[in-house]
């Protein structure tokens, strides 16, 4: 008797500390906020979550209001919805809020690589250096020179006649800034003398292709990868697309490029210095390819696509780009060389600046993750105070909490390609409860960990859209087709992408 005694008693203890570790006993505590643990252990609400992030969290911030703690996946999130209590979050040091924790993890899980504890200065060093001031002049170029090598390689004299073509908007944009992007950081293939130039621009307009082709199965594949739910045959497809971009972009076939991007070369040079095997750099350079082009390429089909849409805005953009072409005594006309855009003719388009944040304020999403190191008090700016357990995450996702506010934002999901300048050109200023925002729209981010490139990603975008709209009568092949929804599956991971493509016509106009 004595013997099933002990054994009940020893599976009951597993029962408990089983059910202890699912989070089952966890109760609010004085001073915490609202707690919201769903009804399935361990998972709570992750797959609510993963469903839509967006309406799951409007639907948890009716209940409980601008703050609540939610079990997701095995880990508890507290999210703050109230913009005007950001500031605290993102200024906080990493002594008490890490974001590195889950960034490690993540990039572990997606591209195979392990940090190291410098990685992050050593990127933020190295875009500081390439991607802004300065260094931001040089990788605009070459930006722009591969731009024109994709766009124009095949223009012809300028007489004959330019027929219309047709391609799905999505792929036609993200195809041409990817490939652009990556032979800007990542450098051509190397030709010297006419002959040899010629092959070798062939060579980087065929390799860039198949990159991409490559690039986009991962990328489909990257949401399910990142929350570790994708099934056997789609996981064996991830590791090979991995093994294969190691591969390609791996140091040793980088070094035989030409026209390697600083940005490249610092950050593979330092870590070799810090004692990185050579294997885990190559996977690293997979990894600064999908920070780089991750997103841009999407975020210019949102762009060329609102454009289209609203001809109002794509006079005024059209406007703009023609003077400051006219400003720089350049012109768009048959038989002239193909134009040169400047970073200091990108730094006066006001109304290209405003559409381009618009655009992201619509489709840019990313969630901002900090690991509480230690128990932490908040103070809310209403002047509550609230305590955090050590373990938790907190969590921000401006994209619900002020980017579709309709007090800070008017019609939060109309496309207004004017709605962050004043009448007289300067920068708008937003509102809340008739009290000044200063985090009003945050698709890069905030804090030490807002995104080191974006000022190079702002101007690829730009640098796109200038030529399109500078060169090529741009039509929709439905006119009345909507705007397509976005992909919610792609929540918090940057950019958004739409649910299908939109077919759209391009000539060039001279």
């Amino acid at each position: 008797m004595a013997f099933w005694e002990a054994v009940l008693y020893v599976l009951l203890a597993s029962i408990l500390c089983g059910l202890y570790l699912l989070g089952a006993f966890r109760r609010r505590r004085p001073q915490e906020p609202p707690l919201d643990k769903g009804y399935i252990p361990w998972l709570g609400y992750a797959l609510d979550f993963r469903k839509n992030s967006a309406e799951f969290l409007k639907k948890m911030q009716k209940r409980h209001g601008d703050i609540f703690t939610v079990l997701i996946g095995g880990y508890y999130f507290t999210f703050v919805m109230d913009p005007f209590s950001f500031g605290t979050i993102v200024k906080a040091p990493r002594a008490k809020l890490d974001f590195e924790t889950f960034a490690v993890e993540l990039v572990i899980r997606v591209f195979g690589y392990h940090p190291c504890q410098k990685d992050h200065k050593t990127i933020q060093l190295a875009s500081t250096k390439h991607l802004m001031g300065d260094g931001l002049v040089v990788m605009t170029q070459a930006m722009m020179e591969n731009l024109q090598t994709l766009l124009f390689h095949n223009r012809g004299s300028g007489e004959e006649e330019r027929p219309w073509q047709q391609d799905g908007l999505f792929h036609y944009s993200y195809n041409i800034v990817f490939r652009a992007g990556y032979l800007a950081l990542f450098g051509n293939e190397p030709g010297k003398g006419t002959q040899r130039e010629e092959k070798a621009q062939k060579r980087d307009l065929a390799h860039s292709e198949e990159l991409f082709n490559e690039f986009r199965k991962y990328d489909r594949l990257f949401p399910r990868l990142a929350y570790a739910v994708l099934p056997p045959r789609d996981k064996m497809e991830a590791e090979r697309l991995k093994r294969l971009f190691w591969k390609v972009l791996s140091v040793k076939n980088s070094y035989q490029k030409d026209n390697i991007s600083g940005w490249i070369s610092d950050q593979e040079q330092f870590l070799a210095e810090a004692g990185m095997p050579e294997y885990m750099r190559d996977r690293f350079m997979f990894l600064l390819l999908w920070a780089a082009q991750g997103n841009t390429g999407p975020s210019s089909f949102w762009l060329l696509l609102y454009l289209m849409k609203h001809p109002e805005a794509m006079q005024a953009v059209r406007k703009e780009v023609n003077t400051v072409l006219r400003e720089a005594g350049q012109e768009v006309k048959p038989g002239s060389p193909v134009v040169t855009i400047t970073r200091d003719m990108l730094m006066k388009t006001p109304v290209l600046d405003s559409a381009v944040e618009e655009t992201l304020r619509l489709t840019a999403a990313p969630i901002l993750i900090r690991a509480v190191v230690e128990d932490l008090n908040l103070r809310m700016a209403n002047g509550r105070e609230y305590t955090l357990r050590k373990g938790d995450r907190l969590a921000l996702f401006p994209y619900v909490a002020v980017q579709m506010d309709p007090e800070v934002h008017p019609e939060p999901h109309t496309f207004k390609y004017n709605r962050f300048l004043n009448e007289d050109g300067t920068k708008k200023d937003f509102y809340k409860n008739g009290k000044k925002l200063k985090y009003f729209n945050m698709p890069w981010g905030a804090g030490t960990s807002i995104c080191p490139g974006r000022f190079f990603a702002v101007n690829e975008i730009k640098l796109f859209v200038f030529l399109m709209v500078a060169y090529y009568d741009l039509e929709l092949v439905n006119e009345k087709e909507e705007i397509p929804p976005i992909d919610v599956s792609r929540w918090g991971f940057g950019s958004m992408q739409p649910t299908h493509d939109v077919q759209f016509k391009y000539r060039l106009r001279i």
